[in-house]
Formats: structure tokens, sequence, C-alpha cells
């Protein structure tokens, strides 16, 4: 009988824990109840969410996982894990937030409801291990994905495209049907020791922030970015051990990994003083400009107020070329009377850019002003499926979701592809390889880039 006793005392203490846990967390999620308050479930979400459009179901709706976070709130019920289940089951592209009528920032709110949740629950051991120990110290990321992409090529075949991607050399479920863009053994930031980037010049002074994708992946982008900002006559600054803007991270509800990714940046771009901080990267400015100061109001003032400066400095590089610089004098011939051998290029916007920063006639400039024909394909600015970490969850969707906007580039029949997002890329040149097409994948400032070198050559 005592056995008995002691184990239904053991019962009532540990439901006890769990009751005063969930309504810690019910109180933690009544700071959101002012923004979850402006949602009227007018159901516009649905008409907009790439998610809803190939599932069909509420609870993958913004306004649906609306209702999940009020049901935590008002402690409806108590299944944390099943509510973070269904927000991780989110592109965060925008798209709903973008076509609200009531201006619901939904994705603030559902990275918010993420982190409170994520502190409840805790994070798994391996995006604690990758975020806490990896992602937070840039120069250990580096030297990790540099021996990645040292390695890469037992797991990995190349493929005889024009996107040149590679494909698993083994069948597993994570990998056997992607096309993926394999890391480059010389990542951008290995040249910075070789290279003085500190132009001398008489211009504006431009800040690089370059994002780990741009770095590791698509390095030339960064390259393109640097020789456009030379012949422009910009002072340049690019800090070393630069690391990741800390999406990946708050994505997944690791605010904290966020924050000090955050203070690492913010110290090493007030090292100098300057004009722009330009990205070539629709997330990382997005990021930096919308989520470092609206998720870090904790931080001590003189901090928030470096945070806030650094985002009201902030362009995307289109941005910048097509506002601040004159870009037809820098491409266009003079001579009206020779011929230009313009090529086809199609335009995906990233949701980042124009849903969030209303960033989309300047990187058409920057296409048009290297004298191609651009060519819009339908729907140009509704989502490509690869959502960061949606993607490896669910693949499958994302797949579906690339496959719609693939098509529709392919119906342009262009020869070029051009978007400023190298997550995009990742997820359009994977696609496009699925389909065996001969269309290059490209950003913009590559192209104007190529353009530059073309023009002094003639």
């Amino acid at each position: 009988m005592d056995s008995l006793k002691v184990t239904s005392n053991l019962k009532v203490t540990s439901n006890l824990k769990v009751t005063s846990k969930m309504q810690q967390l019910a109180r933690d999620v009544r700071h959101l109840s002012d923004q979850l308050a402006v949602c009227t479930r007018c159901g516009m979400c649905q008409a907009n969410c790439p998610l809803f459009a190939q599932t069909h179901k509420e609870a993958d709706v913004s306004r649906g996982k609306l209702a999940l976070i009020n049901g935590l709130m008002d402690e409806m019920f108590d299944d944390a894990k099943g509510v973070n289940e269904r927000l991780q089951k989110c592109l965060l592209c925008g798209s709903c937030a973008h076509g609200c009528p009531s201006n619901v920032n939904v994705v603030e709110i559902f990275l918010k409801a993420r982190a409170i949740i994520t502190q409840y629950l805790g994070l798994p051991f391996a995006k604690k291990l990758i975020f806490k120990k990896i992602l937070s110290n840039p120069e250990t990321f580096n030297s990790i994905m540099g021996m990645v992409a040292s390695f890469q090529k037992i797991f990995f075949k190349k493929q005889d495209n024009l996107q040149g991607t590679s494909c698993a050399r083994i069948a597993s479920p994570l990998l056997r049907h992607r096309h993926i863009v394999p890391l480059k053994e010389s990542p951008f930031n290995k040249t910075l020791d070789d290279l003085d980037y500190r132009v001398k010049a008489k211009g504006i002074k431009v800040a690089f922030f370059v994002g780990c994708l741009i770095d590791k992946a698509f390095p030339n982008i960064a390259h393109s970015v640097v020789d456009v900002l030379k012949h422009f006559n910009a002072q340049i600054f690019i800090p070393s051990h630069q690391g990741c803007c800390g999406i990946p991270a708050i994505a997944s509800g690791d605010i904290k990994t966020f924050e000090v990714l955050v203070r690492t940046h913010v110290e090493l771009f007030s090292k100098e003083k300057f004009d722009y901080l330009v990205t070539a990267c629709a997330t990382c400015s997005s990021t930096i400009i919308k989520l470092w100061p609206s998720l870090l109001k904790h931080l001590d003032k003189d901090l928030l107020r470096q945070v806030e400066v650094l985002a009201e400095k902030t362009v995307d590089i289109s941005w910048l070329m097509e506002k601040r610089f004159d870009l037809s004098l820098a491409i266009l011939d003079k001579d009206p009377d020779k011929e230009r051998k313009g090529k086809i290029i199609t335009y995906h916007d990233p949701c980042h850019l124009k849903k969030s920063l209303g960033v989309f006639k300047e990187p058409r400039l920057v296409i048009q002003a290297c004298g191609h024909k651009l060519k819009e394909m339908k729907d140009s600015d509704t989502c490509c499926g690869m959502g960061g970490s949606f993607n490896l969850q669910y693949y499958d969707i994302s797949s579906k979701i690339g496959q719609v906007k693939a098509q529709n580039i392919m119906d342009t029949h262009c020869s070029i592809v051009a978007t400023s997002c190298p997550a995009c890329m990742m997820q359009i040149s994977d696609m496009l390889a699925k389909h065996n097409q001969s269309i290059l994948v490209k950003h913009p400032v590559e192209i104007f880039s190529e353009a530059l070198f073309a023009n002094s050559k003639s």
C-alpha cells in the first residue's frame, strides 16, 4: 500500500509540474495577444498561401495556425508539440501577410511563437548541436563547411547540366530525389585574406554582408558584387569572419543563437562608418531589416539602436545599383546603330524581396540595362517552394510547388532565369535539372557584371 501511495504521489507531482509548465507557456504566448487580435479570420490567406494550394488543409494556412496559437494562449489544449509541428510546416514566405487586408504580421507572430514553444519543449539534439556549437561561431562554421566541401565528391556525383547540380551516390531518404547545388571548394571568405577590397575610391562607402549561401555555394555572386561596386568607384568594407544572418536559428525557435549572431555582426560592422549595408540575398536583407530589430526588443538600448541603424542602412544590391548608379552609361553602347545580341531572360521575384521589402522593379532594370530582353513569366512573384528548412522536412510538397515555378519558367523559352535569392536559385536549379533543361540560373548582379566585362572587351 505504501508503494502505491508513493507511485500515486509521484504521478500527481508530475502532472502538477506539466500543468505548471503549460500555464507558464500560456502566459508567455499571451504576449502575442495584441498581434493575434488583428486577425479577423477572413480567410484571404487561403487564396495566397502556396502550401494551402497543395494540401487544402485549414491547419496549413495561417488562419488555422493562428487559431492553434490562440488555443495555447487560452489553455484550450496542452499539445504544445503538435502546435509546434504545425507552425514548422510553413514556408515563411509572407504571402499571407502580403495579401492580408488587416495587415497581420504573420511571419513575426509565427517566429515569436516558435521561440516561445521551443523554450518550453527544448531544441532537438541535432539542431542544438548545429546552432549552438557550429552556426553561432562563424569561424567554426566556416571551417566545418570547408571540410564538407572537400569531401562532398565522395557522396555526390556531378550531373551533366547547366545548373551545375549534383546527386547523391547513395539512396538516402533525405537526398535521393534532389539535385543539389554543391558547395564551392573556394568560398568567398577565403579570398578576403588574399585580396584587398578596401578600394581607395571617392564614391559612396558600402559595407557588404555576404551571407552563408553566397559565400559557400555561390561565391561568384559575391565577386560580381565587388566588381560592380569597384566599377562605380564605391568604397568597399567587407569585414572578415562574417557568419549567418540568423534566419535558420530563429526559424527553428532558437532565439539565443539568433541573438548571438546579431551581436557578432553588430560588432563587426560597427568598426567602420559607411553609407549602405548591401546584401545580394533577399532573405538576409529581409532578416536584417525586419527581424533583427523586431525580434530583439529586449536588448539594451545602445545595442538595439545599433541594430536599428544597421537595419536602416541595409539595401539589396539591385536597389543600390538602380538608385545610386547610372546603369545605362555603364553598359549600353552609345552607338544606336550597333546591333546588340541580348538574351531572353525571365525573373523570379523572391518572396522576401518583393513581398517583404517591396523591391521588384530594380532587379528588372538591372537586367534590362545589360541589353537583354526581359520576358515575364506567369506568376513571377509566387513562392518557389524552398522555404529553408521547410525544403528539408517537407521536400515532396516543396517539390510540387517548385515544379509549378519551373513550368512557368520553361514556358517563357528563356535561356536564363534570374532571381535575387541564393535559396531560390538552389530550388529552381533543382527543379530545372529534373526536367533536363538548358536554362542557366543567375543573380541579376552576375548578369550585370558579365555585361560589364563583355562591354570592356568589345
